[in-house]
C-alpha cells in the first residue's frame, strides 16, 4: 500500500508531478504519477529512455513526438515511445496519470547528459 506524501510532489515551472508507485515507494518494475499541468504551459523538448503510457483524466494535451503533433483529451490515452524527442503542451488545465518502467532516464534537448525523474525514482 502506497500514502501520497508532500516529499512525492514536484513542482517545476510547467507542472506539479505527484509520485505514486516507483523503487523509493516499494515498486521493483514501474513508476506511476499524476500531472497537473496548467493552462498555456509547455515543457522542454526532451528524451525518454523508456516507453511512457498517459492517460488524460481532465483537459486535453498536445504531444508533439518526432515531429508530429497529437492532441489528447480526457478519457485518452496515448503510448509516446522511448528514445524520441518529445514536447508537451497544455492548451488548458489538463490531469493526467503517466506510467513507464521505474529505470528510465530523461536527455533535455540544448543539455548535457541524463537524469532520473524523481517522481518517478
Amino acid at each position: 500500500m502506497i500514502t501520497t506524501a508532500p516529499e512525492h510532489v514536484t513542482v517545476t515551472p510547467n507542472a506539479t508531478m505527484t509520485g505514486l508507485a516507483a523503487p523509493s515507494r516499494g515498486s521493483a518494475e514501474l513508476s506511476t504519477w499524476h500531472v497537473d499541468m496548467p493552462a498555456g504551459n509547455t515543457g522542454p523538448e526532451h528524451t525518454v529512455s523508456r516507453e511512457q503510457v498517459w492517460t488524460l483524466t481532465s483537459g486535453s494535451l498536445e504531444i508533439t513526438c518526432d515531429g508530429r503533433t497529437e492532441t489528447v483529451r480526457a478519457g485518452q490515452t496515448l503510448v509516446l515511445p522511448a528514445d524520441v524527442p518529445r514536447r508537451v503542451h497544455a492548451p488548458e488545465r489538463c490531469e493526467a496519470y503517466v506510467v513507464m518502467r521505474c529505470d528510465g532516464v530523461v536527455s533535455v534537448a540544448g543539455t548535457e547528459g541524463t537524469r532520473i525523474l524523481p517522481w518517478a525514482a
